[in-house]
């Protein structure tokens, strides 16, 4: 890395799966040795925000339920514990003032937190960046997520962020990740692939009514997107939006933890030493408030 930038970032991901398998996904399946800038998922609007930074891209650890992207709350218990001794490791290497947990469902933010406060570390992840910066930007806010079992997670991601009196709903866009058992064709990934040819895409016309649906029929003022294969949506359902006549703000979780980053550690504070206190904190309070 240069040493020009203030800002020096670890951008990791939540688990890295095999280039060369049935599930694989954008990004999170490019060879752990290709280009950064090839292995960043939506590279085309995202790099922009780093021009001004000192990245490195973390190859990301190998989850230890198998070979697919994770959905299920077990699954990102493992990716989580897998992914905390990256950041450890990131932390205590010194090279670092800030780590952005890469991934929708944030695997292990609460305890990267802890890690990267001990270390003097600005740690931002995707699902809290965005629902933050919503609530400034508008009185409530919906998520745009993948089917199933990802959305009831989100759900207590919401929770755990206290922000159910803000979130409107979690709407699906019809489409799952790959993982054993699947056998329908048209997945996510392939509609994905075929946005990016400019070729008509199901998932993105699906976004954008779940979008419009969201604010008219649930009250949501600004739209935030859920697992991360879903953030390649984010120009679409803003320019779908705008073409309706609805000019909302469309947030996309990596670009929003970039540059909350940014923001910390431009005002050069972190995470709350109460709310993330070590094991033997200089001072303990005797009571601590609900």
């Amino acid at each position: 890395m240069s040493t020009e930038s203030k800002f020096k970032f670890i951008l990791i991901p939540p688990f890295h799966l095999p280039d060369q398998d049935q599930f694989t996904v954008p990004a999170y399946s490019e060879p752990a040795d290709a280009p950064k800038t090839q292995r960043l998922l939506n590279s085309d609007f995202v790099l922009k925000h780093l021009e001004d930074v000192d990245w490195d891209l973390h190859p990301g650890a190998e989850p230890p339920y198998g070979n697919w992207s994770v959905e299920t709350r077990e699954e990102f218990a493992y990716a989580a514990t897998a992914r905390i001794d990256c950041v450890r490791e990131a932390c205590e290497s010194g090279k670092y003032n800030a780590a952005i947990l890469l991934g929708g469902g944030e695997p292990g933010f609460l305890e990267s937190r802890e890690i990267g406060r001990k270390h003097g570390v600005v740690v931002t992840a995707n699902a809290f960046s965005q629902m933050y910066l919503a609530t400034i930007l508008g009185d409530s806010f919906s998520i745009i997520d993948i089917e199933g079992v990802h959305n009831v997670y989100y759900r207590d991601l919401v929770r755990t962020h206290q922000l159910q009196g803000r979130c409107r709903s979690i709407r699906g866009i019809g489409y799952s990740l790959p993982r054993p058992g699947d056998t329908d064709p048209d997945t996510l990934t392939s509609q994905c692939e075929a946005a990016a040819r400019g070729e008509k895409s199901v998932a993105v016309e699906r976004a954008i009514d779940q979008a419009e649906a969201a604010i008219v029929e649930d009250g949501a003022e600004v739209i935030t997107l859920g697992c991360s294969m879903t953030f390649f949506l984010q120009p679409h359902i803003r320019d779908g939006l705008k073409a309706r006549g609805f000019d909302v703000p469309v947030l996309e979780g990596y670009t929003a933890s970039i540059e909350l980053a940014k923001l910390m550690v431009n005002l050069g504070v972190n995470a709350s030493g109460i709310t993330y206190m070590g094991a033997r904190s200089e001072r303990y309070l005797s009571k601590i408030h609900i």
